[in-house]
């Protein structure tokens, strides 16, 4: 297994407002850009956040400042009103054709507002949090998507030879087997897998480590990778990603959705019931329907909360709910 790159690591040590000479939140206003940028900084060093939660941060408070400089305003002036209004407006864009923003993204934006302007009314830079008085949109609870076990079975089948076909088989088997989030599967070094011990070190949300076992299949099937195809798409290369395309580069998140989805037309599952995060619900739902502990899959599934991860207990009670109504003879 090779030594991780210090070049990944230099990247990671970066303020997000420097990385690959990005402009300071560029469309925003320079007075609120100027804010945006101090947000983003103080997030990422205290908080250790993802590049990609920092991504998202920096995307909705550059629009709210747009959408508040359309109306005289900037992030000093804008009101509790004004905040109400902008997330009725993204609400009914569209009219009554639809297409306005869902409640979990108009949740997600008021939460980013939130830690924002909570910051700065701390570090003195604004005078008041104009979010404090604002509900947030009522979520609706749904269930996470699950795949039966021999739906599950078929998809790990459906990969045929060759080193493609083998790393494929072994990122699948690799998902299924730990619940991984795609971003972790992708973002896996050769160097986290122990494969002797049958162990995955992985950096989760926040970069928080987290150990997870493989199980035999998975580290058979991740050893036959490591000893066959990963070599052969490397073809002398050297790499620090665990899993490389036939171009030598690592594996994407677009990437690893466009094969599963491939597969998952050859063993014969519908496009609308297959995503990469299907195999993490499916994962969960099938141990605890095999009598899992729920705090054991929490430090598995790397879930900060509990409560996050009791939700696949529902799912469970509801596939027991459907085979009783099914088979019952009074169901």
């Amino acid at each position: 297994m090779n030594r991780p790159s210090t070049s990944r690591h230099a990247a990671a040590a970066t303020p997000p407002a420097r990385r690959r000479g990005r402009p300071p939140a560029a469309g925003a206003a320079p007075a609120d850009a100027a804010l945006i940028d101090f947000f983003l900084e103080r997030a990422w060093s205290e908080l250790g956040l993802a590049a990609n939660t920092l991504a998202g941060y920096r995307r909705d408070l550059v629009a709210y400042s747009r959408w508040l400089a359309a109306r005289g305003r900037d992030f000093a002036s804008g009101d509790r009103e004004h905040v109400q209004r902008y997330l009725g407006e993204r609400t009914h864009a569209g009219g009554a054709a639809g297409g306005g923003y869902k409640a979990r993204s108009n949740a997600r934006l008021l939460s980013a507002l939130r830690h924002f302007h909570r910051l700065l009314v701390r570090e003195g830079r604004l005078a008041a949090d104009p979010t404090l008085l604002v509900d947030a949109p009522k979520l609706p609870r749904g269930l996470p998507k699950a795949l039966s076990e021999a739906d599950v079975e078929s998809l790990l089948r459906a990969p045929g030879d060759g080193p493609l076909g083998l790393r494929d088989r072994a990122m699948i088997e690799l998902m299924y087997a730990t619940g991984l989030r795609v971003s972790e599967l992708v973002g896996i070094s050769a160097a986290q897998v122990n494969l002797r011990q049958g162990a995955l070190r992985v950096v989760g949300k926040g970069g928080k480590e987290r150990l997870v076992p493989l199980g035999d299949e998975a580290a058979h099937w991740l050893q036959r990778y490591v000893a066959e195809a990963r070599p052969a798409l490397l073809k002398g290369a050297r790499s620090d990603a665990l899993f490389v395309s036939n171009r030598r580069s690592a594996m994407t998140r677009q990437m690893f959705w466009t094969l599963v989805k491939k597969h998952a037309l050859a063993a014969g599952i519908a496009p609308s019931r297959i995503s990469p995060h299907v195999l993490r619900h499916s994962f969960a739902t099938h141990l605890l329907n095999h009598g899992a502990d729920l705090r054991a899959l929490q430090l598995m599934l790397g879930h900060a909360s509990l409560s996050t991860t009791q939700i696949y207990t529902l799912v469970a009670k509801e596939g027991l709910k459907r085979l009783h109504a099914r088979h019952h003879p009074r169901g």
